[in-house]
């Protein structure tokens, strides 16, 4: 196959703000676009306001530069870390083309691009530049395997003629539902946390990262002949996760739980699925490779914002009755009352609740999937669903205090960031950093 080119969604707002660094040409007329510019919705078309006017144009306009000479597109506005504790605004730098497409009253705007200069921006919006080569190139085959392994489930959903599975299960005492890619209509991937961090090309300049993805182009996780829907997170606590209990109910051979630690070990796992173990499990601090606080790999690892979380390995909740109740009332819209417990109905192979039974005065629910769980209980998002419950001063069976005890940083499938930066601190390459995490693989070059 050759390189594919990719859409992604970096930004929806009522209005986009973007400059053109270079020559530009407004497909299909070709007018020569060079400048700052405000774009928005009106009447099914895009209106562009620009030094030199104003350009009116059909839904999904693509600027894209004219051959010859340097081009970049600056973004102006774009939320990163959406809904997330770190939320905020940024100006962004793009390379490739520029496509603008109406999504009710929003703009939508897109970046078209070449896969491995995606996965340079990638590869340094996941993490610092300073990060181990051996690090970088495992995640960038991690990356570009998810990426091209959604682009594969897409096509094979067009030819058969269906349509994506619903991820939501409900009724009247259950609400599961889990979130993944196919949430995108407009475009092939988010640029945030959704999918997978991608910030511009400023970023994507260091020199570590452009060497970490030219030197492994093109190559991917394999697993019978299909590329692998890698997945990662920041920190899996001590065990990743297996793919069906975060996402839709369909095993993955090589998305299945290893112990975080080394050699043989990695297969021997505590059964964390069983409520008792988990609650001895979570409440200790065994040995993994991400659990670490050497302040240089982390450094390595984290970007600026990700280290105003100190705790990840393990962490601590704690809310007020009133707060618990105001927080479950406003993120599900249902009146449960005073909330009397959180008890966990089903718990994954580490430790993850993927059930959760919301216990209130007025009426009882279980909640699943993983993601859902953690944005019910906080403001943002918890930083997972692997915890237990203390429930404090009960008075009249309704507890004054609930203090959450957790391990790990996000849904702990696959390649743990932050263990496997520790890896390549440590010596392993980035083939042997893959096969810890990922099971049953070949490492591939497509292209």
């Amino acid at each position: 196959m050759t390189e594919p080119v990719i859409a992604v969604g970096v930004l929806t707002s009522p209005l986009v703000r973007f400059a053109l660094d270079g020559a530009f040409t407004l497909a299909p007329h070709q007018e020569p676009l060079r400048g700052t510019f405000t774009a928005y919705a009106s009447g099914g078309q895009v209106i562009i306001d620009g030094d030199a006017g104003r350009i009116t144009a059909d839904n999904g306009v693509l600027i894209e530069p004219r051959e010859g000479g340097p081009h970049a597109i600056r973004l102006e506005d774009v939320t990163i870390g959406v809904h997330f504790h770190w939320e905020r605004k940024e100006q962004q730098w793009f390379t490739g083309s520029l496509r603008l497409v109406i999504s009710g009253k929003d703009l939508v705007a897109v970046n078209v691009v070449p896969v491995e200069d995606y996965l340079k921006s990638v590869i340094a919006s996941e993490m610092s530049a300073a990060s181990s080569l051996p690090f970088l190139r495992a995640h960038a085959i991690a990356s570009r395997s998810w990426l091209l392994a959604q682009l594969e489930k897409t096509r094979s959903l067009k030819a058969a003629g269906t349509h994506r599975p619903s991820s939501i299960i409900e009724d009247g005492n259950n609400h599961i539902r889990w979130y993944d890619r196919e949430d995108h209509e407009l475009f092939d991937v988010c640029a945030d946390d959704h999918c997978q961090r991608y910030q511009g090309m400023t970023r994507a300049s260091r020199p570590a990262v452009s060497e970490a993805v030219q030197s492994t182009r093109g190559i991917v996780l394999m697993y019978n002949d299909h590329v692998c829907d890698a997945r990662f997170s920041k920190a899996c606590g001590g065990v990743t996760e297996a793919f069906e209990n975060v996402w839709e109910p369909l095993p993955h051979p090589y998305l299945t739980p290893v112990a975080d630690v080394a050699g043989e070990a990695a297969g021997t796992l505590p059964d964390l699925a069983e409520n008792q173990r988990a609650e001895q499990w979570i409440r200790s601090s065994p040995s993994a490779f991400c659990n670490t606080r050497n302040q240089e790999v982390l450094a390595q690892v984290l970007v600026h914002f990700d280290r105003e979380t100190t705790d990840f390995y393990r962490w601590r909740v704690e809310y007020a009755q009133d707060q618990l109740t105001h927080l479950v009332r406003e993120k599900t819209g249902i009146d449960f009352g005073e909330i009397l417990d959180l008890v966990p109905a089903r718990r994954g192979a580490s430790g993850r609740i993927f059930e959760l039974k919301f216990v209130g005065s007025k009426r009882t629910m279980v909640v699943g999937k993983e993601l859902e769980i953690r944005k019910i209980l906080s403001p943002s998002h918890l930083y997972s669903s692997a915890f237990v419950v203390d429930a404090l001063n009960r008075r009249h069976g309704v507890p004054e205090r609930m203090v959450l005890t957790g391990a790990g940083w996000g849904h702990g499938v696959g390649m743990c960031q932050i263990g496997a930066a520790v890896m390549g601190e440590t010596g392993y390459s980035h083939e042997q950093i893959l096969r810890h995490y990922f099971n049953y693989v070949e490492i591939r070059s497509l292209y």
